[in-house]
């Protein structure tokens, strides 16, 4: 099964082995790398990404 990081879309490479590759694959899993970790975590802080929320008094109203 092939991973792709969700912020650039590139192929993970394999995690099992004890190359360098597959240690920085282990490492910053889900994401190819520390840098699209840290624009994942720059997205969330920024409120880019949302979780929806439905009010208890929008429902009332249904």
């Amino acid at each position: 099964m092939t991973f792709r990081c969700p912020t650039c879309k590139n192929p993970l490479p394999d995690r099992k082995g004890k190359d360098k590759k597959a240690q920085n694959a282990r490492k910053f899993f889900p994401f190819c790398c520390e840098r699209c970790k840290l624009v994942d975590m720059g997205a969330w802080l920024d409120a880019d990404y949302r979780i929806p929320v439905i009010n208890a008094d929008e429902e009332a109203e249904d």
